[in-house]
């Protein structure tokens, strides 16, 4: 379909809903967005539906939510200013970026991965405007698994996540599939773990200052074959890709590769989860809204397959957390973005606000929701 039809086509569906609002009719599902549920005594509302295609997020330093729109190269501010939990206005932070994706703030400046950089602003609050543009970082490397993703540790060092360029090859930049680690200025560039085919979600346990991260294994090995994980990343840890795949606790060799080829060292993964889910963002839950069992947690969104016969994801879960390691399966937490065979947006990442609400946004669907707890 050519972009111009998909245009008319979603103007029409608009022009639809808008007639059968006024005429006291319901409104087609696919206008009114998807139904979602989440466990009983939450509530899941939409924060804004005025982003195109959203993907990582950042709270700012006066608590306003931050999020990255890679397609229109940009980064906006959804400020909330009568804390009606709803956005009052949209406003670009910096555009002209390079497909930026992950987004992290650092002694008041703000921290911004494109595709092949990493750049840091001068950020105001209170005009939610980034000036002084200086790239930290500037050769990445480019294509492949695109999105970069930047968090900083309680070393206050800087972490940055490179996907592999390919399903499953020998790279020749060993930056490739791994995760980095740079000095706060972006100097002093190490390989801080490897053999990660696309480590898309990092963040940092709470009390233990372990990084954890979601990783998006290899495709066309079968259904269920090899499972996606969420880990915790060590320092000079391989995970196996591209020769080895965990499956069962058990590490093989990867088809492609003569049997036993470099699987001695591999680190298996904490926590196997269904192939082909694709798990994107994640957080530790640690605001105090929500109840005491779920504070902790750490929250995992499922961006959802595009290649298994049945699909698979699209959905948001939760870890229940002791002791800093998970202590339970995967729960589903919100579901409902997947009708049959039909995706009705899907979830990319997660934010726990100053209010203690869980923010989410979807690709596809231009949404950013907000998950509440009433007691």
């Amino acid at each position: 379909m050519a972009p111009a039809d998909a245009r008319l086509i979603r103007r029409g569906v608009t022009a639809l809903a808008l007639s059968l609002v006024l005429l006291g009719l319901p409104a087609p599902a696919a206008a009114q967005g998807p139904r979602l549920t989440v466990p009983a005594g939450f509530a899941i509302d939409v924060f804004s539906d005025a982003v195109g295609s959203p993907r990582f997020m950042a709270l700012d330093p006066a608590g306003t939510l931050l999020v990255s729109e890679p397609a229109r190269g940009r980064v906006l501010a959804l400020p909330d200013r009568n804390n009606d939990g709803k956005a009052d206005s949209m406003q670009v932070v910096v555009d002209g970026l390079d497909a930026p994706h992950g987004l992290a703030f650092h002694e008041g400046q703000l921290y911004v991965a494109e595709m092949g950089r990493v750049l840091r602003f001068t950020y105001d609050p209170a005009s939610m405007k980034a000036t002084e543009r200086k790239v930290l970082v500037p050769d990445l490397p480019r294509g492949g698994h695109w999105t970069r993703t930047v968090v900083f540790g309680p070393d206050g060092r800087m972490y940055v996540s490179v996907g592999s360029s390919c399903n499953v090859c020998r790279e020749n930049d060993r930056r490739r599939a791994a995760v980095l680690r740079y000095s706060a200025s972006g100097g002093g560039e190490q390989i801080f773990s490897s053999g990660l085919r696309n480590a898309v979600g990092l963040a940092f346990h709470p009390t233990t200052g372990v990084l954890w991260a979601t990783v998006n294994e290899r495709d066309n090995r079968g259904d269920d074959v090899p499972p996606d994980y969420v880990t915790e990343i060590r320092e000079g840890t391989f995970h196996g890709w591209p020769d080895c795949m965990v499956v069962g606790g058990k590490v093989m060799p990867d088809p492609s590769y003569p049997p036993g080829t470099h699987c001695t060292g591999v680190t298996p993964p904490v926590l196997e989860i269904q192939a082909h889910s694709a798990p994107i963002g994640l957080v530790f839950y640690t605001g105090s809204q929500f109840p005491e069992e779920h504070r902790g947690s750490l929250f995992v969104a499922y961006r959802g397959s595009w290649n298994r016969r049945v699909p698979t994801g699209y959905k948001i879960v939760r870890i229940p957390f002791r002791d800093g390691r998970p202590s339970g399966p995967p729960e589903d937490f919100a579901t409902g973005w997947l009708e049959g065979r039909t995706s009705m947006g899907r979830p990319v990442d997660l934010m726990v606000g100053r209010d203690g609400a869980l923010y989410l946004s979807t690709q596809d669907a231009g949404r950013i929701y907000r998950i509440t707890h009433r007691s």
